[in-house]
């Protein structure tokens, strides 16, 4: 299905998905199909971490994610200044 040039895409926003979600964690798996995307919720002084959102990509949106997300990144430092890692915790995103 082939779209003309001057259409756009038409997002609806269910009520109930508008306030969105808090993550401060994200757990990456991945296989040859797909990749997994679990965001969760570090409870602080725990050890436990809800998971609140479960995202199943192909390797193709993934990869145009990651590089939206680059993208956006790039934007938001040129505009507020650089993000700062030094307290970065690494994630589980080794997992295959």
């Amino acid at each position: 299905m082939e779209q003309s040039e001057n259409q756009q895409l038409q997002l609806e926003l269910p009520p109930e998905l508008a306030e969105g979600t808090y993550a401060n964690l994200a757990i990456i798996a991945s296989s040859l199909s797909e990749f997994i995307v679990d965001f969760a919720k570090i409870i602080p002084d725990t050890l436990t971490a809800n998971i609140k959102s479960r995202i199943i990509l192909s390797p193709k949106n993934a990869k145009r994610l990651m590089l939206a997300l680059q993208d956006n990144i790039i934007k938001h430092e040129q505009k507020h200044g650089k993000i700062n890692l030094s307290n970065h915790v690494s994630t589980a995103s080794e997992a295959e």
